[in-house]
C-alpha cells in the first residue's frame, strides 16, 4: 500500500517537518523518522510504502524540527488500520495538533473518565464505495449531540436542504465515511452539531468553510483528519475544594484526616455541586518520628502514601476487633482536639499496624492481589521498606551515619529482604501497611468518581535530602546543593527546603524515567495533579550548603555576569568591597541599634573602619551551630539574626568554579546596607546590570531548560497538569505553560504583572485554577487584617465599594470575592473550605489566624490544622448548603 501524508503546517525560513512512526516494520529499517518535502505555504508531504496487509496498528505523529531542537505534535490517536482500510492507495490529509489548544485538556484522565459524558462508540464500516473518511474532534457534545457533516452536494446534505451526514464516535474522533466518487471538485463542506432527539442541526462550527479540492479514483482512500471542530471551546468549568488529608475531620477519625474520610467529603462535594477535591502530598515524610515530619513536601519516598492515613478498622476488618477496641479512648480523646497531634497519632497506629500485621501475616502474603501489588510496585517498595528498617534500626534517616547498607546497593538489598532473614517482619510490615494505604486510596477514588469528582493531587518539587530516593539513586540529585526561593512578600529572607536540586543532565540520559515512574504511580490514585513551584523546571533557586537563608542563593543554571562586563559598565570592580560582606560600625548601629556592641565579639578589623567575621562565625551555619549551644531567649535570637544579616550584606555571589571571572548578584541587592553605602553613580550602574541580569538575558535560555523537561513529562501521562507557577516568574513562564496546553495558578493578592497591586479573577485565562488564597498563605479573612492600606485598596477597587473597608472580613465580604471567583473565565475555581466557611457567621472561627495552614517563612512550622467541625455536622448545615450549592450553580460550573 502505498500513503501519501499532507500536514498542514505553515512554517517559517529553518523549520523543517518529519512524520514519526510507531511500527514494527519501520523500527528493523531504523526509519521510524522521515522527513517530509515543502509542498507550499500550507502543506508538507511524504510518501511512504507498507504492506498493507499487516493487522499491526499504523501509529504515526509529526514532529516540527527547528535550529532550537524538536518540537512533537500533541497526541498519539493517529491510527491508521490496514486491515479495515484495504485499498492499494491512501491519501491522508492532517492538521497539526498543538499542545496548546484547550480542546486537548478535554482528552485528559479526567475528563474521559469522569467529567464528561461518554458517547458509545461505534465500530466504522466501510463499503466497497468508501471514498473518503472525515475524521474530526469535538470533546464538549452533550449526551444526546453527535456531529454530522454537511457540504455543497447531495452526498454531505447539500448544506441541510438534505439529510446531514452523522459521524459515530471512534477513540478520541468523530468519524464519516463517505461517497464522493460521482461528485464534483471541490467540495465545501462545515461540521455541524446534530440533535438525536430532535433529530434537527443546532448548529454550524464557526469560520470558513472547509475545501475539499480532489477526488480519489477507484482502490483508493482518502482520509481527513480535520483537527478540531470549530465549535465553542471554553465553556466548560467547575469548581473544587482543596484541603490536606490531614485536616479532614469525621465522627470515624483517628485525630487526623484518612483515606477514608474521603468518601465523605466526595458526598459533601456532590451535595453542594464542586467537581474536585484538591489535596496536599500524601507520600510518606517519616524521618525522625517527630511533629516536624508533619511537613507534607519532604518525603522519605517520592512513591510511598504516610501510614498516617490508613484507617485501622478498615484493616481489621470489623470494629469490635480487639485491635480497635483497645484504641477507642485514645481515637475519642484525638478526634476531640482542635489541632493534630502527629506524634501521638503516628504512635498509636504504629501499634496497631504492627498488631494486625502480626495477626495477619500468614494469609495475608498468599494473597493474590498483594502479589500483584508487590511485584507491580517492587521498584520502590523493596527499596522503601529496607531504607524505613535501617532508619529505625540505626536512629536516624542521615544513611551518610549508617554503620552497614550506607551505599545503596540492589542485590545486597534484596538479600536484606529476603523471608527468611530473623529480621524480616520488621521490613514486610512496611509491604503490609503500604498495601493497606494503596488499597484504601484507591477505593476512595473509585467512590468519587461515582459522585463525578475527580481527586487533584501535589507533586513536590524536591525530594528530602535523607530520603529513600537520595539512597537509592544519589547521582539524580546535586546533594551538595539546597532548593528554596528567592525572598516574597511571604518569606523576606527567602525560603530554604533543604531538598538537594536536581541533577537534570543524569536524568535527562534515561529518559526521565523517575519523574515517569512518579507520574504513573500519581495516576493509580488522582486524576489531575498540581507541580508544586513548576519555576523550578525552568531554573532553581540553589543555596549553598554553608548558608540558612535562602537570600544567599541564586537560579541554575543561569547566565552569570562576566567581571569584564563591569568595566563595560564604566564599574571599577572591588572583589572585597562587592563580594565580601560589608561591615561597620555604621553597618553593626543599623543591625542592632543600641546593642551594636555585642557583635564586636564575633568580628575582626581589617582597618580603615571595615570588619571581617571571624572563622568560626563566617558562615550561617557556623553561625547556626553555635547558637544552638547557646540558651534560647530574645536577645540571642536577634544576635543570631544580625550575624546573618553580616553575612549576607554583599552584592555579588561567586561559583564556586568560577576563578574569579563570573558572579551572581545577590538577590534584593538594593536593599542590602552594603548597596546603600555606594555612591549614587555606581548604585546606578550596578542596578542596570542587575536589572538586565535578572529581567533580560536569562529568559531564551531558562525556556529552552524547561523545553528540554516538560514536553516529554507531560508526553508521559495522561493525567491534567496544573502548575504552580507563583513568585519571581520569568517572562518566558506563561507562553511555555501556554504552548503546552498546563494550566496556571492565578491568586488574586498576587498578581504576575508587577505593575498592578491585584489580580482580578475576571482577567484569568481560560487554561488556568484561580483561587483567593492557598495552604502557603493566610485565608481571606486572616488577610484583611494583615494591612490596613491593602485592605482599603482591594475594597475600594477591586470590590468597588465607597468608604472605609470594615475592620474585620464580614461573611458578605467573603461571598462578594468568592462570587468573583466562580464567574471567572478560568476553567477551575478551587477554595480552600475556610474561605467557603467564612461566608457564614455560624459556621466560621472565631480567629481567622487558626485558619492558616503554612507559615512558609518558618521552616520549623507544625502542619497540624483541622477542620473545626466534622464533615457528617457540615452535611446537615442545609442554608449553608444551599448557598454554596447556589454560588456553584448561579455561575454556570455545576
Amino acid at each position: 500500500m502505498k500513503i501519501h501524508f499532507y500536514l498542514r503546517f505553515h512554517t517559517v525560513y529553518g523549520q523543517t517537518l518529519h512524520l514519526s512512526v510507531n511500527h514494527p516494520a519501520f523500527e528493523k529499517l531504523s526509519a521510524s523518522s522521515m522527513p517530509m518535502q515543502y509542498l507550499n505555504d500550507d502543506y508538507w508531504s511524504v510518501t511512504i510504502e507498507v504492506n498493507g496487509s499487516e493487522d499491526i496498528p499504523f501509529q504515526y505523529h509529526y514532529q516540527l524540527h527547528t535550529s532550537e531542537g524538536e518540537v512533537s505534535e500533541w497526541g498519539n490517536d493517529r491510527v491508521l488500520e490496514f486491515k479495515k482500510i484495504n485499498v492499494e492507495e491512501l491519501t491522508v490529509i492532517d492538521t497539526w495538533n498543538h499542545a496548546g489548544e484547550y480542546e486537548n485538556v478535554f482528552f485528559t484522565q479526567p475528563f474521559t473518565q469522569v467529567l464528561l459524558p461518554k458517547h458509545p462508540a461505534e465500530a466504522v464500516k466501510l463499503s466497497k464505495l468508501t471514498t473518503h473518511i472525515f475524521k474530526v474532534k469535538a470533546p464538549l457534545l452533550t449526551e444526546n449531540q453527535v456531529l454530522c457533516v454537511t457540504g455543497s452536494n447531495d452526498a454531505l446534505g447539500n448544506w441541510g436542504k438534505k439529510s446531514p451526514v452523522l459521524m459515530v464516535r471512534e477513540g478520541n474522533w468523530w468519524v464519516a465515511p463517505v461517497q464522493l466518487g460521482k461528485e464534483s471538485f471541490p467540495i465545501a463542506y462545515k461540521y455541524g452539531v446534530y440533535d438525536t432527539q430532535s433529530q434537527s442541526i443546532l448548529g454550524y462550527e464557526s469560520g470558513n468553510n472547509r475545501m475539499l479540492y480532489d477526488g480519489t479514483a477507484k482502490k483508493k482512500i482518502t482520509i481527513l483528519h480535520d483537527g478540531f471542530a470549530q465549535l465553542p471551546n471554553n465553556t466548560w468549568r467547575g469548581a473544587g475544594i482543596a484541603i490536606p488529608v490531614f485536616s479532614l475531620r469525621t465522627e470515624n477519625s483517628f485525630g487526623v484526616g484518612e483515606f477514608n474520610d474521603i468518601k465523605l467529603l466526595a458526598d459533601w462535594s456532590k451535595q453542594v455541586s464542586l467537581k474536585l477535591i484538591q489535596l496536599l502530598p500524601v507520600n510518606d515524610t517519616t524521618a525522625t518520628h517527630t511533629w516536624t515530619d508533619s511537613y507534607p513536601y519532604a518525603a522519605i519516598s517520592a512513591f510511598a502514601l504516610h501510614p498516617m492515613y490508613v484507617n485501622i478498622a478498615t484493616i481489621a476488618g470489623k470494629k469490635t476487633h480487639e485491635v480497635v477496641k483497645k484504641l477507642a479512648s485514645k481515637q475519642k480523646a484525638l478526634n476531640t482536639l482542635t489541632v493534630v497531634d502527629y506524634e501521638t497519632v503516628m504512635k498509636y497506629k504504629w501499634e496497631a499496624l504492627k498488631a494486625l500485621y502480626a495477626e495477619q501475616k500468614k494469609s495475608f502474603h498468599q494473597e493474590p492481589e498483594f502479589i500483584s501489588f508487590f511485584n507491580e510496585n517492587k521498584h520502590w517498595l523493596e527499596p522503601y521498606a529496607a531504607f524505613s528498617y535501617l532508619r529505625d534500626l540505626n536512629g536516624t534517616p542521615d544513611f551518610s551515619q549508617w554503620k552497614k547498607y550506607n551505599i545503596y546497593e540492589e542485590e545486597e538489598i534484596a538479600k536484606l529482604c529476603q523471608p527468611s532473614k530473623k529480621h524480616y517482619d520488621e521490613i514486610a510490615v512496611f509491604y503490609f501497611t503500604q498495601y493497606h494505604l494503596h488499597k484504601q486510596l484507591k477505593e476512595a477514588t473509585a467512590y468519587a468518581h461515582e459522585q463525578g469528582l475527580i481527586l487533584k493531587g501535589d507533586i513536590p518539587i524536591g525530594i528530602y535530602r535523607n530520603s529513600c530516593d537520595a539512597w537509592v539513586a544519589p547521582e539524580l540529585y546535586n546533594m551538595d546543593k539546597q532548593a528554596g526561593a528567592p525572598p516574597d512578600d511571604f518569606a523576606v529572607k527567602g525560603q530554604n527546603w533543604g531538598f538537594p536540586t536536581y541533577n537534570w543532565k543524569r536524568m535527562a540520559a534515561d529518559g526521565f524515567d523517575w519523574w515517569k515512574k512518579r507520574f504513573e504511580q500519581m495516576s493509580h490514585y488522582f486524576d489531575a495533579f498540581r507541580i508544586d513551584h513548576i519555576l523550578g523546571f525552568f531554573r532553581i533557586w540553589s543555596i549553598p550548603m554553608h548558608a540558612v537563608e535562602g537570600i544567599l542563593g541564586h537560579f541554575v543554571p543561569a547566565i552569570p555576569v562576566h567581571v569584564s562586563e563591569f568595566g563595560q559598565q564604566g564599574i571599577w570592580f572591588d572583589y572585597e568591597r562587592f563580594c565580601r560582606p560589608y561591615l561597620t560600625d555604621e553597618v553593626f548601629k543599623e543591625l542592632l541599634g543600641a546593642d551594636a556592641a555585642w557583635l564586636y565579639g564575633f568580628v575582626e578589623s581589617k582597618g580603615l573602619g571595615r570588619y571581617q567575621l571571624k572563622e568560626d562565625f563566617n558562615t550561617q551555619r557556623k553561625v547556626e551551630a553555635h547558637f544552638a549551644k547557646q540558651e534560647d531567649n530574645e536577645m540571642n535570637r536577634r544576635m543570631q539574626q544580625a550575624l546573618y544579616d553580616c553575612i549576607s550584606n554583599v552584592i555579588l555571589l561567586e561559583p564556586d568554579d568560577s576563578n574569579g571571572q563570573d558572579f551572581h548578584f545577590r538577590i534584593s541587592m538594593s536593599s542590602t546596607l552594603s548597596f546603600r553605602y555606594l555612591d549614587n553613580d555606581i548604585k546606578w550602574r550596578l542596578e542596570a546590570l542587575y536589572v538586565n541580569y535578572f529581567f533580560r538575558r536569562q529568559d531564551e535560555f531558562w525556556k529552552k531548560e524547561a523545553m528540554e523537561k516538560l514536553p516529554a513529562l507531560k508526553r508521559s501521562t495522561n493525567m491534567l497538569i496544573c502548575g504552580e507557577d507563583l513568585g519571581m516568574v520569568p517572562g518566558c513562564v506563561p507562553d511555555v505553560m501556554k504552548q503546552l496546553g498546563m494550566l496556571s495558578l492565578e491568586i488574586q493578592r498576587m498578581p504576575k504583572d508587577p505593575t498592578r497591586t491585584f489580580f482580578h479573577p475576571a482577567d484569568a485565562p481560560y487554561l488556568s485554577v484561580v483561587t483567593p488564597s492557598t495552604h502557603d498563605m493566610s485565608t481571606i479573612r486572616g488577610w484583611w487584617e494583615e494591612d490596613r492600606s491593602k485592605t482599603q485598596d482591594f475594597y475600594n477597587h477591586q470590590l468597588g465599594h465607597f468608604g472605609g473597608a470594615p475592620f474585620y472580613c464580614e461573611p458578605w465580604i467573603v461571598k462578594e470575592i468568592l462570587v468573583q471567583h466562580v464567574h471567572s473565565p478560568a476553567m477551575w475555581s478551587i477554595f480552600q473550605i475556610q474561605e467557603l466557611l467564612g461566608m457564614s457567621p455560624a459556621l466560621r472561627r472565631q480567629n481567622p489566624d487558626e485558619e492558616r495552614i503554612n507559615v512558609p517563612a518558618n521552616p520549623k512550622h507544625y502542619w497540624q490544622y483541622r477542620m473545626h467541625l466534622s464533615v457528617e455536622e457540615l452535611m446537615k448545615e442545609t442554608a449553608f448548603n444551599e448557598e454554596v450549592r447556589s454560588l456553584i450553580v448561579t455561575s454556570g460550573r455545576a
